[in-house]
């Protein structure tokens, strides 16, 4: 008799937390269409307010310059006001962005509202994963962290799908690009109007001492067995959470950290110099120069978008079972091959739509190991290993590098392709890509099947940092231990097996 109430129960908290995810990652689909609709739009903005070059780079990349300073102020705003309330300010931001790109008069109206715009997506490049993170139960945190990335690249899509429907169905109007931008507003006002009824995150309300807020939430979206087990493990990390805002620039001084931070900032970047949102941004304009018709690329542009979002589902799938530093590594051999192969056919192949259809099919293959490799990797791999008093921070700081250096690209990409042509352009990324392997190779951990403290052991034991070791039994009398100093250059499965680990 009881077995069904308690089976419609779990039923029921598991509806609240799928409606969580989904309205919570409408910051998401926004950040994605807002990113991806000025690939379609740029060729008609470029007629209607008469862009150069430069002024292509400078609209679309004032956008990224804006998420620069959204995400790393983002997750600090967040801390202070709460993740729900943040992500309902942020859509405001993305409706007054939008609304101001949409009616823009001239170049420099423009540039200033894609910054604000720019504001929105990089604030919610930081705080939507956060949110779910904090929501989520330990045992689905991946799936559920990654489905942003998924509803990032299925709001691009959406803004190929809808650059192409309104090019092909009403022709080439004057101000159809504003009809493309407009579409946005509708995400961001469900994105305000749902946050208004979704929990705060139970993590920051404890972090608050607001303990009888964070059970109720808890509560909402857990089993009351689940959501009891788990309120005591909030709340005794209640205390550590709060001193985990304390990091600052001065932790910097301590080596292992300093090489966490490096190893951090190099992922960013590496995860932009492949030249992804040189494709995602200006993909029809390759596309047309490649061979094909600007409304016939506007429709081949869709194929970036529909391999980015099957990618990311196989991308989802492949973190449960291949290593990350592999993935990462596999991933730019792949896209720097395929960079390789468009600038090497865009030289020997003569222009036409043959040619067309052997870029398009190499950008399917970039798109394919970027979104369903590199991407994830990145997002996950930067949540993992910064240790919770540097994480904040360092999330933040890693994140402004990565849209400093997307801003670089979607700024100089347009120039580059004016100055030295497609062929060359492409080379130049294909170099870059070498960089990052050699990087990735070198500097980069594998974090797969560690917890968090494995993870933090490893930067100590690559820095040479001496390591106290504990048996069980010496860890629970609070006994004496020794210094191992052995530690330090034995490897890391042998120093930390069967022991407890201290670093000094």
């Amino acid at each position: 008799m009881t077995a069904a109430p308690s089976g419609k129960a779990d039923l029921k908290h598991q509806r609240a937390l799928r409606t969580v995810t989904i309205i919570s990652t409408f910051g998401g689909l926004l950040f994605g269409y807002d990113t991806g609709v000025i690939n379609g739009a740029l060729p008609y903005m470029q007629e209607d307010l008469g862009l150069t070059p430069l002024a292509e780079g400078v609209v679309t990349s004032s956008l990224l310059f804006g998420a620069a300073f959204g995400a790393l102020f983002g997750g600090r705003l967040a801390d202070r006001n709460g993740r729900r309330k943040m992500i309902m300010v942020l859509a405001v931001i993305f409706l007054v962005g939008t609304l101001s790109c949409t009616l823009a008069p001239s170049t420099e109206f423009m540039v200033a509202a894609r910054f604000i715009l720019g504001l929105a997506v990089g604030g919610a490049s930081v705080t939507v994963p956060v949110y779910l993170a904090e929501v989520s139960p330990s045992a689905r945190r991946g799936r559920i962290v990654t489905q942003n990335e998924l509803m990032i690249v299925t709001g691009q899509l959406l803004a190929f799908i809808f650059n192409a429907y309104l090019v092909n169905t009403f022709g080439e109007a004057g101000g159809i690009w504003r009809w493309m931008l407009v579409i946005a507003t509708l995400p961001a006002v469900a994105l305000w109007i749902g946050m208004a009824f979704m929990p705060e995150s139970p993590r920051w309300l404890a972090s608050m001492g607001s303990f009888g807020e964070a059970l109720g939430v808890l509560q909402r979206i857990r089993s009351k067995a689940e959501a009891t087990v788990e309120f005591e493990e909030v709340k005794a990390m209640a205390v550590e959470d709060y001193k985990s805002k304390m990091g600052s620039w001065k932790d910097l001084q301590v080596p292992w950290l300093r090489r966490i931070f490096f190893v951090g900032v190099g992922l960013a970047v590496i995860q932009q110099i492949t030249g992804v949102n040189s494709i995602m941004y200006y993909g029809t304009q390759i596309l047309a120069d490649a061979g094909f018709g600007r409304e016939a690329a506007l429709s081949a542009n869709i194929a970036n978008g529909v391999i980015s979002v099957l990618a990311t589902f196989a991308g989802i799938w492949l973190l449960g079972k291949v290593g990350r530093r592999r993935m990462l590594i596999t991933g730019q051999v792949g896209t720097t091959s395929a960079l390789l192969l468009i600038g090497l056919f865009s030289l020997v192949l003569p222009e036409g739509t043959g040619r067309g259809y052997v870029i398009l099919a190499l950008t399917v293959t970039f798109l394919a190991f970027q979104q369903g490799a590199i991407s994830p990797v990145t997002w996950l791999m930067l949540s993992e290993i910064f240790p919770l008093k540097l994480r904040g921070l360092g999330m933040g700081a890693s994140a402004f590098v990565l849209w400093i250096v997307n801003f670089l690209i979607g700024f100089g990409f347009p120039q580059l392709l004016a100055a030295i042509g497609i062929s060359n352009t492409f080379f130049v990324f294909a170099v870059l890509g070498v960089g990052a392997i050699l990087f990735a190779a070198k500097y980069v951990p594998e974090t797969k099947d560690k917890s968090l403290e494995d993870v933090e052991h490893y930067f100590k034991h690559q820095a040479g940092v001496a390591v106290e070791i504990k048996t069980d039994a010496e860890i629970e009398t609070g006994a004496e231990s020794k210094t191992d100093p052995e530690a330090t250059t034995r490897p890391e499965s042998q120093a930390g097996a069967g022991a407890g680990i201290r670093v000094h």
